[in-house]
């Protein structure tokens, strides 16, 4: 796709959320399940994964999403986390599900509006929890997941981020 098409394709959407700003508000998510030993399992549903535009923004909705797949990295990372955690702690998970949402607003991103941020405005990530343990254990078990978990400490308290080009 040449710059052409892409302006083709992105122009009436641009044109949408000026009129219609809610049309560019979306809540992508992201799913997955510990597994056997110290995983998580993701359900892309993409097998290898392509990148592309959401469609919101222009794209065919045939590649993965960056957004969707920053979601599936914090639910992979908390879900490997969380049962680490849990083993360590002596806890067993007969079942474990994560689920990330995240909301933002595809204005800011095509440089529709101005006043819409340029990423996520808000992430929320849950844990369905099958387990016997008390509500004390369970507290400190996400208490410990959300501590040591990467992926959610590198979103809450984001590194100095800078994009070089490489020589």
């Amino acid at each position: 796709m040449n710059i052409e098409e892409l302006r083709a394709i992105q122009a009436p959407l641009k044109q949408r959320y000026q009129q219609e700003p809610e049309a560019a508000l979306i809540t992508l998510r992201a799913q997955g399940r510990v597994g056997e030993g110290v995983t998580c399992k993701i359900e892309t549903g993409k097998g290898l994964v392509t990148a592309g535009l959401h469609p919101l923004g222009g794209g065919s909705g045939l590649e993965a999403c960056s957004g969707d797949m920053l979601l599936e990295a914090l639910v992979a990372c908390a879900g490997v986390t969380l049962n680490a955690v849990a083993k360590a702690l002596g806890i067993t998970l007969r079942d474990a599900r994560l689920e990330a949402e995240g909301d933002l607003d595809i204005r800011g991103t095509l440089g529709v509006a101005k006043d819409a941020p340029v990423g996520f405005k808000r992430i929320t990530l849950k844990f369905i929890l099958d387990t016997d343990a008390s509500d004390e254990q369970v507290a400190t078990l996400l208490k410990l997941t959300e501590r040591y978990c990467v992926i959610y400490q590198t979103l809450a308290h984001p590194p100095q981020l800078q994009a070089v080009r490489a020589a």
